[in-house]
């Protein structure tokens, strides 16, 4: 693991790459939860989806990136709620500038969110901040999002945008996430464009408490399908 310099719209950006195998065929970045609620790069569901791509028993072994959104931890800037996929598009640049190779995208709430503005909604990349390198963009193979929220503090979260999202995307949630009730999530999947899938854990709640093992278990059985 290594400390990687990683600079965002809003200044520079705290980031790990834990290194992967030598000829890895994709490399991949896992984004936080919201660091108004305490979120970093090492949060638990964060840390146990870097170990699905990156650890040896998984049989994965893909470089990893994660990173501190701004505002968090050494990262510099501030929170803004929305910007911030401006910081999920300069970490897909450092990836394309550094391996050259396909990404797999994975965030956990907040981080699930912003990783799909970032790659789905043109409105949202244009007010980032960000200039994306169109490789970077276009390299990025699969998103996972982990626990998308769609009601908090008093907000209900659309996502119309994917509907016209053609990657392969993976919604996995607890069936008793306080912040994405099922029915909630059943209609962003329904009005989501293929190639989709959405797996709900059962008991689990927002954050996989007690259900991180097969939150992990679901999460690599779709990675190993979105390969080279």
């Amino acid at each position: 693991m290594r400390n990687v310099d990683l600079r965002g719209p809003a200044g520079r950006l705290e980031a790990l790459l834990n290194e992967g195998a030598p000829q890895a065929p994709c490399a991949a970045l896992v984004c936080h939860p919201n660091p108004m609620g305490g979120g970093t790069m090492h949060n638990k569901v964060v840390y146990h989806a870097m170990k699905v791509l990156n650890a040896p028993e998984w049989g994965l072994r893909l470089p990893v990136l994660r990173f501190n959104f701004r505002g968090t931890g050494l990262s510099e800037g501030t929170h803004d709620g929305r910007a911030e996929a401006g910081d999920v598009l300069a970490a897909l640049n450092w990836l394309d500038n550094t391996f050259k190779l396909p990404v797999l995208l994975a965030g956990f709430s907040f981080g699930a969110a912003m990783a799909l503005y970032a790659c789905c909604d043109s409105q949202a990349r244009k007010q980032s901040g960000a200039e994306p390198r169109a490789d970077a963009c276009n390299r990025v193979r699969a998103i996972a999002a982990l626990g998308l929220p769609t009601r908090a503090d008093g907000h209900h979260y659309r996502y119309s945008f994917i509907s016209s999202c053609t990657l392969p995307k993976l919604f996995l949630s607890g069936d008793r996430d306080q912040y994405a009730p099922v029915e909630d999530l059943h209609d962003v999947a329904a009005t989501t464009a293929e190639p989709k899938k959405i797996v709900l854990l059962h008991g689990a709640d927002h954050f996989f408490a007690g259900q991180l093992d097969a939150m992990q278990n679901a999460l690599a059985s779709w990675l190993r399908e979105q390969l080279p």
